[in-house]
């Protein structure tokens, strides 16, 4: 299972660089279009906002399985302490919850911008399909956030996993 997981998360990232390596040549390629021949690529705002967002949206599951969010560590000194192991479980009830919420949010924008036929400035892709695939990432984040509260297996500040 972990040789299927290693694949899968060596594939994602592939993606993510994909996308990373778009959207600078697209910048790239934008600025000298604008600066040494006065014709910027025309959507180019759209294209990148939507890569940015299947990007960031491609990494969150990853980011949220591996423990690697962003934290305040004040009190970890205190709470990596077995006896606050609960702590631990509480904090990735909530980020789940808050996640489960990010994703039916996107649900529902994903139907409304279907219904009403929702589309970018410039070159009219549709919204829908994005705010589809980025409600899938939350959920699929929020599932992850559940695993360690599922398995009793933490990280610790080092990323270490805790039994």
């Amino acid at each position: 299972m972990q040789d299927v997981m290693g694949k899968i998360r060596n594939g994602v990232e592939s993606l993510i660089v994909f996308f990373v390596c778009a959207m600078v040549a697209l910048t790239f390629l934008d600025v000298i279009g604008r600066r040494l021949f006065g014709r910027p690529i025309y959507g180019a705002n759209d294209i990148t906002e939507h890569l940015m967002g299947l990007m960031v949206f491609a990494g969150l599951p990853i980011i949220t399985a591996a423990g690697a969010h962003l934290t305040v560590d004040i009190l970890d000194r205190v709470l990596d302490r077995p006896e606050f192991r609960f702590w631990k479980s509480i904090i990735a009830l909530v980020v789940a919850a808050v996640l489960g919420l990010v994703s039916w949010l996107f649900l529902e924008h994903g139907i409304n911008a279907g219904k009403i036929s929702e589309v970018s400035q410039a070159l009219r892709i549709p919204r829908q399909p994005i705010y589809f695939y980025m409600s899938a990432s939350c959920a699929l984040s929020a599932f992850m956030a559940l695993i360690p509260v599922l398995t009793g297996s933490f990280r610790d500040r080092s990323g270490e996993e805790t039994p």
